[in-house]
């Protein structure tokens, strides 16, 4: 079993180019493999720690295809998802990263801060290979707010 959780984690953090040859450490109350569902289920306290960025949820699932766990089509993390990196603070409910298109997804109660200020939005949706950010509001009528400080 640990062979196991130490070969899935391996090859599922090496499908995302900023974990690729880094090394992560992922500590849970839990840990479950689901071979019929092909997902890899961390629960209770959930924390992931990389160089460049830290994650805390209440649970993360990663969602594998048929090729086995070097398959990884999504990672999910759910329940008061953090993400720190040197540069900014990003908190909401859920957070969805899809190697394939290179898509980070984060919903609910959206809100990043860093030295330029602070955005709260319903989602932000990251492209990794361009760079490039976009909030949208909730949609029954919130905004997209922020705050911004000069320098």
């Amino acid at each position: 079993m640990i062979k196991r959780l130490l070969l899935i984690i391996a090859l599922a953090l090496s499908a995302l180019p900023a974990f690729a040859q880094q090394p992560v450490e992922i500590t849970s109350d839990l840990f479950t493999v689901d071979e019929t569902t092909r997902n890899a289920v961390f629960t209770g306290n959930v924390v992931v720690i990389h160089p460049t960025v830290k994650v805390w949820a209440d649970k993360v699932v990663a969602i594998y295809g048929e090729g086995g766990t070097s398959d990884i089509e999504s990672f999910v993390a759910t329940g008061s998802v953090r993400l720190v990196t040197d540069e900014q603070d990003a908190t909401g409910d859920r957070a969805v990263f899809t190697p394939a298109d290179q898509m980070l997804r984060l919903t609910g109660n959206v809100n990043v801060v860093n030295s330029g200020g602070t955005v709260a939005a319903g989602e932000l949706v990251v492209n990794l290979e361009t760079n490039v950010s976009t909030f949208t509001s909730s949609g029954s009528g919130g905004r997209v707010t922020g705050v911004f400080t000069s320098q």
